[in-house]
């Protein structure tokens, strides 16, 4: 369990203003960059809107790696997604990476970055896990208002992600609460994973619809959709990133663009790779004709009032 964060440390801004999340660019239906599948979507027959990648793959990376990204970034938008900005820890992030981070969004243009709601660092140790935090409103002011400095620092816009946990300790708010008042406390935007909710709300009891209606969906720029392993025997589900995208994530994301404009969907694969990248293509496309199909209707509903 960490203890509140400290402000001790702040990390370096930057004059930079990051755009606010209601004019961030709309990029459409994407994918995690992974080698697995890297042949498939350079190939010029794939329907891929834009690539979300690792940060840490290349945030210290020699430069013929870091060249992979220039290349990318002719034919894609290039989204940063991080593991260990630990924005929930007892210290604030590491300079010397906010400087890099803000370096590497630079260098590809990024329209955002994104990280998780979570620490993965305390006392000097990195845990390699995303640890959810203790839900007080004193950390989540704390963590807010860090989220705010970082997103200073680098001068574009930071999204949070929302992460899966198997143990839930009792808190003073509810997972959702916890959100909206980080959210208070910075204009940063949210990466809601509709995996990672829907499986939260089957292992621990609570309505995955409450959730939307308790955080502030307008400040929703990405989703993340994947797919996981179901328990059996009373077991929980796992969030593995290893199978299809379930109905119910589906079911999610329409309800939630009939809600909010959400700009970008991104589809996460870590395992179990098919061997025929046309049956992660299907779930691509069905991504875009959700979020297209929202689109249109409040197009149309804009003529409407006009």
């Amino acid at each position: 369990m960490t203890t509140a964060p400290s402000s001790s440390a702040p990390v370096t801004a930057t004059t930079a203003t990051a755009v606010p999340v209601t004019r961030l660019p709309y990029l459409g239906s994407g994918i995690g960059y992974r080698t697995e599948i890297r042949d498939a979507v350079d190939s010029p027959a794939s329907r891929v809107d834009w690539l979300e990648v690792i940060t840490e793959h290349y945030l210290f990376a020699p430069p013929d790696v870091r060249d992979v990204l220039h290349r990318l970034r002719r034919r894609f938008r290039v989204v940063p997604h991080g593991l260990e900005l630990s924005i929930g820890g007892p210290r604030e992030p590491s300079p010397r990476y906010v400087d890099a981070l803000a370096q590497l969004v630079d260098e590809i243009d990024a329209p955002w970055f994104s990280d998780h709601l979570c620490f993965t660092r305390a006392a000097g140790v990195a845990l390699s896990t995303l640890t959810p935090l203790p839900r007080t409103r004193e950390i989540a002011r704390e963590v807010g208002l860090r989220a705010q400095r970082v997103q200073a620092a680098v001068g574009r816009p930071l999204i949070l992600e929302n992460v899966t946990y198997y143990i839930d300790l009792m808190s003073p708010l509810s997972e959702a609460q916890f959100i909206a008042e980080v959210m208070e406390h910075c204009d940063c935007g949210l990466l809601l994973d509709l995996t990672n909710l829907d499986i939260n709300a089957r292992n621990h009891g609570y309505s995955a619809l409450e959730f939307l209606d308790t955080i502030p969906v307008e400040r929703v720029v990405q989703v993340h959709l994947a797919g996981g392993t179901e328990g059996e025997d009373d077991r929980m589900d796992l969030d593995t990133h290893s199978e299809p995208v379930p109905p119910a994530v589906w079911d999610l994301l329409t309800e939630l663009v009939g809600r909010t404009p959400v700009r970008a969907t991104l589809l996460e694969r870590d395992q179990n790779f098919p061997g025929d990248f046309g049956e992660l293509q299907v779930e691509l496309d069905h991504a875009r004709c959700i979020l297209d199909g929202a689109r249109e209707v409040r197009a149309g509903a804009r003529a409407g009032v006009r």
